[in-house]
């Protein structure tokens, strides 16, 4: 019988509430929090409790904080628990971007928000470049020889990551999911591979407020929903993906909005996934917003939910282990990908590249600074440019 928790579901919403406004520092920050505050602070979480929920959000597709805080919500509470700890983490993040958003189609062609912009979008291809370099060691391996050597299939995934992304200038999700099974099938195939007469079962799991055309939504519908299906690990990852369909594909935003929009992610608390909201209301105000933020979340819930109860069983399977490793190096290829595309983009002068390289070396030497940090920096550098060099 599980033991009762010595919180209340009440209790737990608020904490989770209190994280999605408070908790800047992106994925890996609040991953951090998370296991301060509930593991070791408040103790509502056993430290084995905490490390599946980790597991389980590396292993599924989607934003890697806002699953483990759907399955944190979980695992005392079921369905009701994870959906409430889910909705309260999200919303802060998801109320201040589409004011933020509000705010961009106002005033975005003013000189002074072109130029706050200006110097954060520099910034921001230096924060993701590091990100970018971080998501490679962990995910793909280390950069010494020996490593590279046993690692070898996962680095040649990500190197046609990259270059995938930088000359189709958009992300293929059958790359993502043919390097995912060949990888699978090479280090640790299924049982019903080896016995082909047993048939698997997969299952799949002014400011234009209220301006937007039905088709448009149906489009943004989709395509986030594919995006919150098939981008593994940090909330970063998703940065390609999006970048092929937003930019490339669909044509609903140029390549300084889109940069604009991770920035304005980076600069808000929560995931960083909610750069999707931020997305979906410059393409069809609040009803965008909306559409892209629930598209985008509800595989991960539906994933969370639906892999919490049996997961111990689940993580140990070699199989599904290795699909995962197979698709996080192509996606992290991707990304570096994206980076190189958007970098060749947004940094078109001198001091853009300074702030892009100092923005680099901050994150490298300064261990304390926060990318928010980072990002307010920047813009007063960017107006601070305009108006005396201008």
């Amino acid at each position: 019988m599980k033991e009762k928790p010595n919180y209340t579901l009440s209790e737990m919403t608020l904490y989770f509430l209190k994280l999605g406004t408070w908790g800047f520092g992106g994925p890996v920050a609040l991953v951090g929090y998370m296991h301060r505050d509930l593991v070791e602070n408040k103790k509502w979480v056993t430290e084995d409790e905490y490390k599946e929920g980790l597991a389980l959000s590396q292993l599924a597709p989607g934003p890697m904080a806002a699953q483990l805080g759907i399955y944190m919500g979980f695992i005392h509470y079921s369905f009701l628990g994870a959906t409430l700890a889910g909705l309260a983490f999200i919303l802060p993040s998801f109320i201040m971007v589409v004011l933020l958003g509000m705010a961009y189609k106002i005033y975005s062609g003013l000189p002074g928000m072109q130029a706050v912009f200006y110097g954060v979008s520099a910034s921001v291809i230096g924060i993701i470049a590091i990100s970018a370099y971080k998501l490679t060691i962990k995910s793909v391996s280390s950069l010494n020889l020996e490593a590279i050597k046993s690692k070898w299939l996962l680095w040649i995934f990500y190197i046609a990551g990259i270059v995938v992304t930088v000359v189709t200038q958009q992300e293929s999700i059958l790359l993502f999911l043919a390097c995912g099974l060949v990888y699978m099938l090479v280090k640790a195939p299924p049982p019903w591979i080896k016995k082909p007469s047993v048939i698997p079962s997969i299952l799949l799991m002014g400011i234009g407020f209220w301006q937007y055309k039905g088709e448009t939504l149906e489009e943004i519908g989709w395509f986030f929903l594919k995006a919150g299906t098939f981008v593994f690990g940090s909330g970063l990852a998703i940065v390609p993906f999006l970048h092929g369909g937003v930019v490339n594909e669909f044509g609903w935003l140029n390549e300084k909005q889109f940069v604009d929009s991770v920035a304005v992610a980076m600069i808000s608390p929560g995931p960083v996934v909610i750069t999707v909201a931020f997305i979906g209301y410059l393409v069809a105000g609040f009803p965008g917003a909306c559409v892209a933020a629930l598209a985008t979340f509800l595989p991960c819930y539906v994933f969370t939910v639906a892999f919490a109860p049996s997961f111990k069983k689940i993580a140990k399977n070699n199989s599904i282990r290795a699909f995962v490793d197979g698709i996080t190096s192509v996606v992290i290829g991707a990304l570096v990908g994206a980076v190189i595309i958007i970098g060749m983009r947004s940094v078109i002068d001198i001091p853009t590249a300074l702030i892009a390289v100092l923005s680099m070396l901050a994150l490298i030497y300064i261990k304390k600074i926060k990318e928010p940090y980072l990002i307010l920096l920047s813009a007063v550098c960017g107006l601070l440019l305009k108006s005396f060099f201008q």
